[in-house]
């Protein structure tokens, strides 16, 4: 998708989640289904959308839209890890190349995951989304994806 219209359009979900999230929502899990639905739904290239939620060391499947997810991801392994250990949003041009990759849908090809944090700026999940097409996200995803994860509890 070209950057301009990639702009537009998470501009525009942006404030749709946002609105909805603010007119309706009381809790951080009704947020996060809501999230998933409307990217799911808008970005064509979404090809699995969802949180993973830190429960007793294991990284563990909320709200997702998509094929079968793996429900446990096994602490320290994975792109969604690697995401809370670096303590920020990772892009994998190519997930087959990532060493350690957990493949719940061996159709993911690239992968993006953006952290979801507490008030208190503590790591509870992840927002993880795949993609069929190698190279889908970019930093224009980053920015949005993780400007849209921080509306989760924040009523």
């Amino acid at each position: 998708m070209d950057k301009n219209k990639k702009e537009g359009r998470y501009h525009r979900l942006y404030n749709q989640i946002k609105e909805l999230i603010d007119k309706s929502s009381n809790n951080p899990i009704s947020d996060m289904a809501t999230i998933v639905a409307v990217l799911h739904h808008k970005m064509d290239y979404f090809f699995w959308t969802g949180f993973y939620l830190i429960q007793n060391g294991k990284l563990q499947v909320g709200p997702y839209q998509g094929s079968l997810a793996c429900i446990d991801l096994p602490e320290n392994t994975g792109v969604c890890w690697s995401a809370i250990n670096s303590d920020k949003t990772v892009i994998v041009d190519d997930v087959h190349a990532f060493e350690g990759h957990i493949a719940c849908d061996s159709r993911s090809n690239s992968e993006i995951v953006v952290l979801l944090k507490d008030k208190n700026g503590k790591t509870t999940g992840v927002l993880d989304v795949d993609s069929k097409e190698k190279s889908s996200f970019d930093e224009t995803d980053a920015f949005w994806l993780e400007k849209i994860v921080n509306l989760v509890g924040n009523d």
